[in-house]
C-alpha cells in the first residue's frame, strides 16, 4: 500500500495485479509505503478502514481516496496458479504442481477450498464498508495506460514501470463446463470487473 498525503490518495495493492511494479516506481514519492509484511502490503479495503484510515482521520482530519487495480477473474486465478507452480513451492500444501488449471478453478469454486486454491477474492478485497469507506477509482489490470495516466496526472510525476514478481508463463485452458461453473459461482467477481470503466 502506498499513501500520498498531499494528493489525499491511498493505492491499495491487490495481489497479482502488478502492485510490486507500481510500488517500486512510486514508493520514492509516497509519504507512507507499507511493503511488508504481506498482510499490510496487501491490505484490503476492510483492513485499510480498520487500521490505516483512523490514522489519517483522527490525527489529520482527512479522508483519503482509495485506488485499486482488479484483474480479469480468470486471468487472476491463472496468475495464482502459475505462481504456485514455481519450483520453490514443491512439497508445499499450496503448490499447484501436478494439478491442472481446470481442477484448480474447480477447487476454487468449492465452498471450502483446499489450501492450493485458497487465494482469496478480489471482490472481497475491494468490498465497500458500512461507514462508506470504498474504492474511489478502480482500474483494470488489462488497461495499464488508463491507470498510469491517472497516476501521472494525480501525482504530477512521470514514471516508468519494470516487470517484477511475474508468474511463470504458460498456456492455461479451461473446459467450457468449468468456465461456466466459475462464472456462476463467482458472478460477483465478474460483475465487478465488468463494471470498471474502459
Amino acid at each position: 500500500m502506498l499513501v500520498f498525503f498531499k494528493q489525499r490518495l491511498a493505492f491499495l495493492a491487490m495481489p497479482k495485479t502488478g502492485s510490486t511494479a507500481y510500488e517500486s516506481a512510486l514508493a520514492p514519492y509516497a509519504d507512507l509505503a507499507l511493503t511488508n509484511p504481506p498482510a499490510l502490503k496487501h491490505a484490503p479495503v476492510y483492513r485499510y478502514n480498520r487500521f490505516i484510515r483512523p490514522l489519517y482521520k483522527n490525527v489529520c482530519d482527512v479522508e483519503l481516496e482509495l485506488i485499486a487495480v482488479m484483474r480479469d477473474p480468470t486471468d487472476w486465478l491463472g496468475s495464482w496458479y502459475r505462481y504456485r507452480r514455481r519450483p520453490s513451492m514443491k512439497g508445499h500444501p499450496n503448490a499447484t504442481s501436478g494439478i491442472s488449471f481446470d481442477d484448480f478453478v474447480r477447487a476454487y469454486c468449492k465452498g471450502t477450498r483446499p489450501p492450493f486454491a485458497d487465494v482469496g477474492s478480489q471482490a472481497k478485497f475491494l468490498k465497500s464498508q458500512s461507514n462508506g469507506t470504498a474504492v474511489s477509482h478502480l482500474f483494470s489490470y488489462e488497461n495499464q495506460p488508463r491507470l498510469k495516466n491517472f497516476l501521472t496526472r494525480k501525482l504530477g510525476i512521470q514514471f516508468e514501470l519494470e516487470i517484477e514478481n511475474a508468474s511463470p508463463r504458460m498456456t492455461l485452458e479451461l473446459s467450457p463446463e468449468t468456465r461456466k461453473l466459475f462464472r456462476r459461482k463467482c458472478a460477483v467477481e465478474f460483475d465487478l470487473y465488468d463494471s470498471i470503466p474502459i
